[in-house]
């Protein structure tokens, strides 16, 4: 499972954001597979890979719904911040939404996983 803010909701429906970053130990996800967002439905994963918010690109940006890669790093500084992020390592994870809502409800949890 993949928890969003519902912030989000609407750029995911649109294709306008298809990537998420995550502060995890390692990676919680991998290519071709399928999981649940509470409130959207099923996406698959169409990629993984490690990054550092440093190496983050406008385009990369752009494909997580934001305008360029400095307010992507801001967004990053307020979701996770240092003591979130001590001891886990950046991942970039790239999705693809499957279907509209099923198995989602439109009050899904407010957090990041």
């Amino acid at each position: 499972m993949l928890l969003m803010r519902k912030e989000f909701f609407e750029a995911i429906r649109a294709g306008a954001k298809t990537t998420t970053l995550r502060f995890w130990r390692s990676a919680r996800v991998r290519p071709d597979s399928v999981h649940t967002m509470p409130g959207l439905g099923r996406v698959l994963v169409t990629s993984v890979r490690q990054v550092r918010p440093g190496e983050l690109t406008d385009d990369d940006a752009r494909r997580d719904g934001f305008a360029g890669a400095a307010e992507l790093r801001t967004a990053l500084r307020r979701l996770y911040p240092p003591g979130r992020r001590r001891g886990r390592r950046l991942f970039l994870v790239g999705f693809r939404l499957l279907d509209g809502r099923a198995g989602g409800r439109a009050d899904g949890p407010l957090r990041l996983g």
